[in-house]
């Protein structure tokens, strides 16, 4: 990458009180790095004109005055659509992101949704809610974990350890991506996406852990929801794009599925007069699967790593496909 002995590193607005001790320790750990803490539009625009590297949004506007960026650390695992422009796509400079942070928190995520599905939570919340007591025959209502099969869609850092976590409790786990070539610990078979619709009738749970991108905008629609078994529940982590809101609604009216646990929507926040919030086969949190311990120090962790390793002329940590968005 830059093999220089120094390299100017504009972080790039808005600023929050994280970014700007990220810069400080930066700048004290690493004097050969310039570090620029760019608190507004003006003086990111003049600032970037022969800056090397950057972290943050880097609006078209302000890639068209850079003459000398050769790195751009994007500032989350999986950027909201329209960060991947296609002027930045085209652009030589390379993309890296903070993929991997979540791994831990969220895979534990999906098994509390995998758990509590298995084991009738999201019909006994309810009733305590009501002061009801009722149950089912002893052998009913409950998913056998040891005879259930899952199908993990995207076994990237996240989904790899969701499914070591899935065949410890003794699931049989089926997945597609688009990247591995082998499975990864835990994976019984491995398939590429354009299986997809071959593997939905064979799952017990369906579960996303997918980036939105060109592929994955809308993927999950009514015809993939029906060709999931009516005993099956469908889990999404990833990103709430991947997922037609109204089609999941149709097929759990229908009784196409069994039921569905969220963490990501469409729309966020939910509206408040989404029928998904009133659904009783429906678990669903605020978008805060990745929530723990330790985040910003991974993000910084990432990024003074790829601050040394672009320094030193070394391959960057987490390298994006610009035109696929991850």
């Amino acid at each position: 990458m830059s093999g220089a002995n120094t390299f100017k590193f504009v972080m790039l607005p808005p600023q929050t009180d994280v970014t700007r001790e990220w810069g400080r320790k930066l700048g004290e750990a690493m004097p050969e790095v310039r570090v620029v803490i760019a608190e507004d539009q003006e003086t990111a625009e003049s600032e970037i004109v022969d800056a090397e590297a950057a972290f943050g949004r880097l609006p078209k506007e302000l890639l068209a005055k850079t003459s000398r960026l050769r790195w751009l650390q994007a500032p989350q695992a999986a950027p909201a659509a329209g960060y991947y422009y296609p002027e930045l796509i085209e652009h030589s400079l390379t993309v890296t992101n903070f993929r991997e942070i979540f791994n831990d928190h969220i895979s534990t995520h999906i098994m509390a949704f995998v758990l509590a599905l298995a084991r009738g939570l999201h019909v006994y919340i309810p009733q305590q809610l009501r002061r009801q007591w009722k149950k089912d025959r002893e052998n009913t209502g409950v998913v056998h974990l040891p005879e259930a099969t899952a199908l993990i869609v995207g076994v990237g850092g996240i989904g790899a350890e969701t499914a070591r976590l899935a065949a410890a409790f003794g699931m049989t786990v089926l997945a597609t991506d688009v990247r591995r070539s082998l499975p990864p610990p835990g994976v019984a078979e491995l398939h590429k996406p354009e299986a997809l619709d071959e593997l939905l009738p064979r799952a017990d749970f369906v579960i996303l852990t997918v980036p939105h991108t060109p592929a994955t905008e809308g993927f999950m629609h009514r015809a993939r929801f029906q060709r999931m078994k009516p005993s099956a529940f469908f889990i999404n982590i990833g990103r709430g794009m991947t997922t037609k809101l109204d089609d999941l609604v149709a097929a759990l009216h229908a009784g196409e599925i069994a039921g569905a646990a969220l963490d990501v929507f469409e729309q966020e926040p939910l509206p408040p007069e989404h029928p998904l919030w009133t659904m009783p086969n429906v678990l669903i949190t605020p978008h805060m699967a990745g929530w723990g311990p330790y985040l910003d120090d991974r993000r910084y962790q990432i990024m003074i790593d790829n601050c040394r390793a672009f320094l030193g002329n070394k391959p960057l940590r987490n390298v994006v496909d610009k035109g696929s968005w991850f």
